[in-house]
């Protein structure tokens, strides 16, 4: 077993049936790591997760979860990892302080360090004030924060993280990723899956997977730098028709809305700028500001998953 990773597997697999949900994935996250897990609804994300956090068998693999074998291991490895659900499986009719007892309770924790536990958990979300109040009180952003301490009630050295941001405001949303690195910086390995491309920023690496498969892997610079189109903002005196035109052209890879411009993606082969300037006039529409756009985490995904 390679000591630096916390999750290691080879060919991970899962049929139902004749139906592969999970196809040969491959991939590792080394301890202390923020690792992204990114893919479109029915993408596999789910299923991968269930069968790294122990809650279903592989149909195949090799390698280990937090040192515990993925395939013979899962009862441990389900003991020594936390979990966080977008929904935040909370007890609404319980206190902050009574949802956080009930977990170190499932997880074993000993009783004897239970209220230290608690008072360093609760300060570390900023909730040390609220722990005698209703879970059912709280903003969405505050279940946010007693769903993560509930998760490391029994100090795990891995966590993951599905969908953890969603539905809270932006602020809640800074706030819990600064949480986040910190937690890093004491060596806990954190796994997550999000929607939000900014947020994929905050990871050290990133895989995406598209039908089960892995089809993109690295740094969010890594993937941003093998992006193989050129991207353009444009902004002309009627974006509707514009984007219609530019479309119907047959010369670019996408247009789209964006702000109040268009977003167009071009092979490297043509001069994308050229060619939308020509493109409009001709028909009539001015071009008022055209420049090339730097590439996104959003485009990756998108062409990663349409090209597969």
């Amino acid at each position: 077993m390679n000591n630096e990773y916390a999750i290691n597997v080879e060919g991970l697999t899962k049929k139902f049936g004749s139906f592969t949900a999970v196809d040969n994935l491959s991939f590792n996250v080394r301890k202390g790591e923020i690792f992204g897990f990114l893919g479109p609804n029915g993408a596999g994300k789910s299923t991968t997760i269930r069968m790294l956090c122990g809650l279903i068998k592989p149909t195949f693999s090799k390698g280990n979860v937090g040192g515990f074998d993925i395939m013979t291991r899962f009862e441990e490895i389900k003991k020594h990892i936390g979990y966080m659900s977008q929904k935040f499986s909370l007890y609404q009719d319980l206190t902050v302080e009574e949802n956080m007892t009930f977990f170190a309770g499932a997880y074993g924790v000993d009783r004897k360090i239970l209220g230290e536990r608690i008072n360093e958990l609760l300060e570390m979300v900023g909730m040390t004030e609220k722990r005698d109040m209703l879970t059912s009180l709280l903003t969405g952003g505050w279940r946010q924060r007693l769903a993560l301490a509930c998760a490391l009630v029994h100090n795990p050295p891995l966590i993951f993280l599905d969908e953890p941001t969603s539905g809270v405001d932006p602020i809640s949303r800074r706030d819990f990723w600064n949480t986040i690195q910190e937690l890093s910086k004491k060596g806990i390995t954190t796994l997550v899956t999000t929607h939000y491309m900014e947020e994929a920023e905050y990871c050290e690496r990133l895989i995406l997977i598209s039908a089960g498969k892995l089809i993109a892997h690295g740094t969010p610079a890594e993937l941003k730098n093998s992006f193989e189109y050129d991207i353009y903002y444009a902004e002309c005196a009627d974006i509707v028709k514009g984007m219609e035109i530019l479309q119907n052209s047959g010369e670019f890879v996408d247009v789209s809305l964006w702000n109040i411009g268009l977003h167009v993606v071009s092979s490297k082969a043509i001069d994308g700028r050229k060619k939308i300037t020509e493109i409009l006039e001709k028909n009539g529409i001015k071009v008022s500001t055209i420049k090339p756009s730097r590439v996104s985490l959003e485009d990756v995904f998108v062409y990663r998953v349409k090209d597969n």
